[in-house]
């Protein structure tokens, strides 16, 4: 059955109000949008203050006497509480930093939603494959390799045995730059994605649409989910697909709850697909996901539930005397 809607996510009461109002927190987020606006008032509904902050604008300064993180204010003493909604992109040297604080923050007290070690289970899909597969769960076949001519045999390989596979960037997101290949000769050169091919076996549809599932997890359990249908093999919002919303139970929860339990993610966005065989398998895990296309199918607030379970989590890692 659907988990129920926390009284305390609805009211902002509970036993949680009072420990909240004295919490720091902090979004890490790299523009006011819907999704800040929501948590924001999310975690003002729980008796909550918090402001966002682009990691962008943090940094860290180590002495002989200690560390201190450099936080832009009002938020110059590090938070209680740090609920990362998006990491800018940048060099390998700018997100390690940027990454690097969350690792910092976390070592000095702070609950961290998610934590680093999370994200880049998360942001690497080679990462998210390999603990999905190490944890025993169903998801497609994939494979990273690091040169073109591995690449290459691999779709050969697949196509002989009368599989697609999917080529999608390592670190992307929201649909973008993938690619279907059975024919070896379409395999992208080393410049066009950055000398790692990440290739995943393509799942033909079960029905004549296009459908994919997204399960939001929190907390360890399934908050709400949607089917996402499409003319189009590409089943992202962001590529123009229809939201359904659906119970989120049975099947597709457990394996959410699961994927999210393998990476680690206190809360996720997990992809999932039901090939011809009528079986769910895990595609991604997303560990900053995006929720206005589900919430436009959900019929309770999904922003309060959110911030309420970081903020138990919060409570947790500094209990109130």
């Amino acid at each position: 059955m659907r988990p129920p809607i926390p009284q305390r996510a609805r009211k902002g009461g509970g036993d949680i109000s009072e420990h909240a109002k004295s919490l720091r927190i902090l979004i890490f987020a790299d523009q006011a949008d819907w999704h800040v606006r929501a948590l924001t008032d999310g975690f003002a509904a729980a008796g909550a203050e918090a402001a966002a902050v682009s990691l962008r604008r943090c940094g860290l300064r180590m002495m002989e006497e200690g560390a201190r993180f450099l936080l832009p204010e009002p938020c110059a003493a590090p938070p209680d509480l740090a609920f990362v909604k998006t990491i800018a992109a940048g060099s390998f040297e700018e997100v390690t930093l940027r990454l690097g604080i969350l690792h910092g923050l976390e070592a000095a007290g702070s609950a961290v939603v998610n934590s680093a070690p999370a994200i880049e289970r998360c942001v690497d899909k080679a990462q998210t494959s390999l603990r999905l597969a190490l944890a025993g769960l169903p998801t497609p076949p994939a494979w990273c390799v690091q040169s073109r001519e591995a690449a290459a045999a691999l779709v050969a390989s697949e196509a002989a045995h009368g599989h697609e596979l999917v080529l999608k960037p390592l670190f992307g997101a929201q649909g973008r730059g993938l690619l279907r290949l059975s024919d070896p000769a379409a395999v992208p050169e080393p410049e066009a994605v950055d000398g790692i091919w990440y290739l995943q076996r393509f799942v033909p549809p079960a029905e004549a649409t296009f459908r994919d599932c997204r399960v939001l997890v929190s907390a360890g359990r399934a908050v709400a989910a949607m089917l996402r249908e499409h003319e189009g093999w590409i089943t992202n919002v962001h590529q123009g697909a229809r939201c359904v919303g659906i119970p989120a139970e049975g099947r597709v929860a457990e394996l959410a709850i699961a994927a999210a339990g393998a990476v680690g993610a206190y809360h996720a966005g997990v992809d999932l697909i039901r090939g011809p065989d009528g079986d769910w398998r895990i595609l991604e895990v997303n560990s900053m996901p995006a929720w206005k296309g589900l919430q436009s199918v959900t019929p309770f607030p999904i922003a309060p539930i959110l911030a309420a379970d970081a903020l138990a989590l919060a409570r947790r890692a500094a209990p109130v005397s």
